[in-house]
């Protein structure tokens, strides 16, 4: 894969990986909820809202080619679905993405990241199918302690590629290039994400189980999401700093 940054690679390895075949599914919810939901971390986070609302996602897709920069991918952690849910949110007045969960079918990087990042990985029995320009998708959660969390669907782009809009909602819920992830004493960290600008496509779904939030003790709202699609993107991943 080819260097199309424009920023210098950084003196500790950076994680290169591509994320595939991926569904953006989201709901607008009450802000206050997303609030409760929020650790207390240094410098504290503040919801990111839009349009007057906070947002939460559930993002199926195919992790592939995941490794280091200059290092072949590790066996068992090169290719494999993962499923995160999400929202958005700002810590130290710079906006990014909080990760209430990421499910995958990959019980090294699962414990990697864990270990390594701080962020709320998971064992899951996943399957991911592509079936004519759709994709059939699986997620069942089997980490001890984890909960219940089922994702079940299918899901196929509809219509031409575009970039979303700066100011437009679609780039709000998309063209992020920061995580936040906290340590058990609540320390605040960020890692800085690169990639081009989306491919996007609009999405049609048939969600079929999207029990993603049961244990974070609400249910998704019964409205319809807003659903987008990406078919992919190659990206890098920086090490977490404290915020």
């Amino acid at each position: 894969m080819g260097d199309r940054f424009s920023t210098p690679v950084p003196a500790f390895p950076s994680l290169r990986m591509a994320w595939c075949d991926l569904l953006f599914a989201h709901w607008r919810v009450d802000a206050a909820v997303i609030r409760s939901l929020l650790p207390r971390t240094n410098p504290p986070m503040e919801v990111d809202e839009f349009d007057g609302s906070a947002w939460i996602g559930v993002v199926p897709f195919r992790m592939a080619e995941v490794r280091w920069s200059g290092l072949p991918s590790f066996p068992g952690t090169g290719e494999f679905p993962e499923l995160n849910v999400r929202t958005y949110v700002r810590g130290g007045g710079r906006p990014g993405v909080w990760f209430f969960s990421l499910d995958a079918a990959s019980r090294l990087a699962v414990r990697a990241a864990r270990i390594g990042f701080h962020l709320p990985y998971f064992d899951a029995r996943m399957r991911c199918e592509i079936s004519g320009e759709g994709i059939r998708y699986r997620s069942e959660r089997t980490h001890r302690g984890g909960g219940t969390a089922v994702f079940e669907g299918e899901y196929r782009p509809r219509g031409p590629v575009f970039r979303s809009e700066a100011g437009s909602l679609e780039h709000s819920l998309t063209e992020r290039y920061r995580l936040f992830a906290a340590t058990p004493r609540g320390c605040l960290l960020r890692g800085e994400i690169e990639h081009e600008p989306w491919p996007l496509q609009r999405a049609e779904a048939k969600l079929v189980r999207c029990e993603m939030t049961g244990p974070l003790g609400f249910e998704l709202p019964a409205q319809e999401p807003h659903l987008l699609f990406a078919r992919r993107i190659e990206v890098r991943a920086d090490r977490l700093r404290q915020s």
